[in-house]
């Protein structure tokens, strides 16, 4: 297996230790750990290893599926990497995951890297990419035509990553009736879903074709759990079980403790916070953007993807010297295959959002912007 090195992660490794602001960030602000009873009991491996039975019920439920159907992870990587391994590779004992076989993945793009590379390393992808020029819709009939005979699994994030675009739930459904009637997955990446102020149904309650991976990072503020799910077809979900047995074996038991809670009581106001913020934050952004003579797609979850400004060549361009001149961490399009573009967070707390916008403002003011 040979898989290419992590652009966006390597970018970070370079820049994110020294740097005062990080920009660049696709999920909403870390919560405090005060807000959350820490105390799981003894501390030992979770058991069953695939996650307590309750509470992956609990989780089916919201995607019209069983605890059979659900597999806790660590985070939302963990489990589109055991989907991918149970999709397109061979299953360590119980064979593949497939329905109708096959190692040919369709992967709608730009997207999070992970997301095409993975696949790639496994078989062949073909990406339809979204139309930058049509403020980046996706159109199912683009996808028809990039499904072949060997594809197993057809690949969206939604809401996307780095555009922000919110593909409504007609085109999900169209979509998810390309991949059914050829006998492969729609695999949706909804790590940002409940961001939205109205989410849409999620892709694993479409049918038995559907499968959704999510976790507590983005829309919760939770990254440092590490926790998240997948949800699917059964024969996905054992699949994955089987992989994650080389991989993570179980979730942390002080991470299932403390998700409990998030997805229980606290979670009305835990997603209200965060809504709010993401929606004063992006209205400020959109505010700075539109003031420096840029474009964006107005997005749904918490980072958008934003055209550089003229003094600069290109998005690398423009970013090194923001982080360097301003020791702000923003991240260049190319990256996401858009050279004209960098990709800009903001669920960052308030007062550094607004510093961060300061100094790359100055940034670009003496480099002859606006």
């Amino acid at each position: 297996m040979d898989i290419a090195p992590f652009g966006l992660e390597r970018w970070f490794a370079e820049y994110e230790h020294e740097a005062d602001i990080m920009l660049a960030e696709s999920g909403i602000r870390s919560l405090d750990a005060s807000r959350f009873d820490l105390d799981p009991g003894e501390l030992g491996y979770v058991i069953p290893t695939n996650g307590d039975p309750d509470f992956r019920a609990a989780v089916g439920e919201r995607y019209d599926r069983s605890a059979d159907e659900v597999l806790f992870t660590c985070g939302t990587q963990e489990a589109n990497f055991l989907a991918f391994l149970s999709i397109l590779g061979s299953g360590p004992s119980e064979g593949s995951g497939a329905k109708g076989g096959g190692d040919h993945a369709v992967v709608v793009t730009p997207t999070y890297q992970a997301l095409h590379a993975v696949p790639e390393a496994f078989g062949e992808v073909t990406r339809v990419e979204l139309s930058e020029a049509d403020d980046w819709r996706l159109d199912p009939d683009v996808v028809a035509d990039a499904v072949r005979e060997d594809t197993a699994v057809v690949v969206v994030n939604n809401p996307n990553n780095p555009t922000g675009r919110y593909h409504p739930e007609e085109t999900m459904r169209a979509v998810y009736d390309v991949a059914a009637e050829n006998d492969a997955y729609l695999l949706c990446d909804e790590v940002y879903r409940l961001l939205a102020e109205d989410p849409l149904p999620p892709v694993a309650s479409f049918g038995e074709y559907g499968i959704s991976t999510a976790s507590l990072t983005k829309a919760y503020g939770l990254a440092g759990l590490r926790f998240g799910w997948l949800a699917g077809p059964q024969e996905v979900v054992d699949a994955a079980w089987g992989w994650k047995d080389y991989t993570t074996i179980s979730p942390g038991i002080i991470d299932q403790h403390v998700a409990r809670q998030a997805l229980g009581r606290r979670e009305d106001r835990i997603l209200e916070e965060n809504r709010d913020l993401a929606r004063e934050h992006r209205r400020t952004v959109g505010k700075w953007v539109e003031a420096r003579g840029l474009e964006w797609h107005d997005p749904v979850g918490v980072n958008g993807f934003v055209t550089v400004p003229d003094a600069f060549d290109d998005a690398e361009h423009f970013c090194r010297t923001v982080v360097e001149e301003a020791s702000v961490v923003l991240a260049p399009g190319h990256l996401f295959g858009y050279p004209n573009r960098f990709r800009i967070g903001f669920g960052l707390p308030t007062d550094e959002l607004e510093e961060g916008l300061s100094r790359v403002r100055e940034v670009i003011r003496n480099h002859g912007g606006a």
